[in-house]
């Protein structure tokens, strides 16, 4: 009887109790999840071996006697010029991290994650061998490979964070973002220990180059073998092929997202004034070796990335907005104590810097996980290229700071501008980077509590 049977089905049915909800993995145990992490991690490492432990020293220092004329123990350029080369590389990444983070969207993550890394690995051997004494071509030639690296860098991150944003639920995205966060921060506790050592042992400038080129050849095959080629969230990877490509397309994240474009060039123009000459100042202030330097920031560095995921927990209990605004303020505080260097002799200490790191560290772990996750949250099918115009602006921040804070420490501007307060000479230019981090920094925050409204 066919109204017989379809009441017993009816019934069954009813009656069926319901179905067990499966049970997720936590996210960093979740496959995709710490393949990635591998790899942003050992490409943390290999740029910050690149750009902030080797590369100043090799290009700022002197040409020690009976050096190699293939391979110099240094440059001797000055701090102005090693500006100039980082900043090559920052506004080449600016430029090209929204449409690298579009065309990651449409031809595959996989594809640019790969070749960014093949590109540094190429770019860091090739500088060893750029003829010295040649003048501003020597300059040329650095700066000219840095546009290189600055291009794999785009190539890599953006895809890097949209795929990481792709691997996971919308509930889990702040917390996938603070594990790439906590190897960003494990990532800078390595490389200059790991770059310090290798220069100190060698004896040579020049040899973290050559551990650059290892990390970033390890970077791309560890793409080849851990990264599927079919990915994750087809449905929003389908639609996010319909973004536009190129300028077009940061246009439309700037008619999207233009209280967080603001924030992030203000914020990051701050965070762009030390960060040529962090490693030399501590040399010059602290007559630090490379090595020291390393175990200098290796403790602190490593105990935010412990504190990395607790924090971004945290994080999500108090909204996004409002770990933005603790995390900037908290960044400001920290840096204000460290410029308090310039004027106060007890404060120009190793302890000091250390202990002003740590409201900044616990700010920076607030910040930045709500930070990626809010843009990462604003449009699924515009996830890659919003992504990618945020680091774009972050780009243009640090580009304006760069070479301003570099030119602020060198002798030849700086001591002009400070040399009516001899009696806080050299301190002051050194710490000049400091401060105008700090006051960038704090313009950021009284942005925030502006621009980025809290819901509740």
């Amino acid at each position: 009887m066919p109204c017989g049977n379809a009441y017993l089905n009816v019934m069954s049915a009813t009656q069926a109790p319901e179905a067990t909800p499966v049970k997720r993995p936590a996210v960093i145990k979740m496959p995709a999840v710490w393949r990635l992490l591998i790899i942003a991690l050992l490409a943390e490492i290999g740029y910050g071996v690149l750009n902030i432990s080797t590369m100043p020293v090799y290009l700022a220092g002197l040409p020690q006697p009976g050096g190699d004329a293939i391979f110099p123990n240094g440059r001797g350029m000055g701090t102005s010029v090693v500006g100039i080369v980082l900043v090559a590389f920052l506004l080449s990444e600016a430029i090209f991290k929204s449409p690298m983070g579009t065309l990651a969207d449409r031809y595959g993550h996989k594809r640019l994650m790969l070749l960014g890394p093949a590109i540094t690995a190429v770019t860091s051997l090739l500088s060893l061998v750029v003829p010295h004494g040649a003048g501003g071509w020597e300059v040329l030639a650095f700066v000219v490979l840095r546009v290189f690296d600055g291009i794999g860098a785009a190539m890599l991150w953006p895809a890097a964070f949209a795929l990481m944003g792709n691997s996971v639920e919308d509930t889990e995205r702040q917390q996938a973002m603070s594990l790439l966060n906590l190897c960003y921060m494990l990532g800078i506790a390595v490389a200059p220990l790991s770059g310090g050592i290798v220069n100190d042992l060698s004896g040579v400038r020049w040899a973290g180059l050559v551990l650059a080129s290892v990390l970033f050849a390890v970077v791309s095959v560890a793409v080849w073998f851990l990264i599927p080629g079919r990915e994750p969230h087809e449905k929003v990877k389908a639609a996010e092929q319909h973004a536009e490509a190129g300028f077009a397309d940061f246009l439309n994240s700037m008619r999207q997202i233009p209280s967080y474009l603001v924030l992030a060039i203000v914020v990051f123009a701050g965070i762009g004034f030390p960060m040529a000459i962090i490693k030399i100042f501590a040399q010059d202030e602290f007559a630090m070796s490379e090595s020291k330097f390393g175990m200098l920031v290796f403790p602190a560095a490593l105990a935010m990335a412990i504190f990395s995921v607790p924090l971004s927990k945290f994080g999500e209990r108090i909204g996004k907005a409002r770990a933005v605004h603790w995390g900037i303020g908290l960044c400001a505080a920290g840096l204000i104590f460290i410029s308090l260097g310039a004027f106060v002799p007890l404060l120009r200490m190793p302890w000091a810097l250390a202990l002003g790191g740590i409201p900044l560290g616990i700010g920076f772990l607030l910040a930045i996980p709500a930070w990626m996750a809010s843009v990462s949250d604003i449009d699924p099918a515009r996830r890659g290229a919003n992504i990618g115009a945020v680091m774009t602006a972050q780009g243009i921040g640090a580009i304006i700071g760069a070479p301003i804070g570099s030119a602020l420490y060198g002798q030849s501007i700086g001591g002009r501008i400070f040399e009516s307060f001899p009696s806080l000479q050299p301190h002051l230019a050194h710490y000049s980077p400091f401060i105008g981090c700090a006051a960038c920094v704090f313009t950021g925050w009284l942005l925030s509590l502006r621009l980025l409204q809290d819901p509740r």
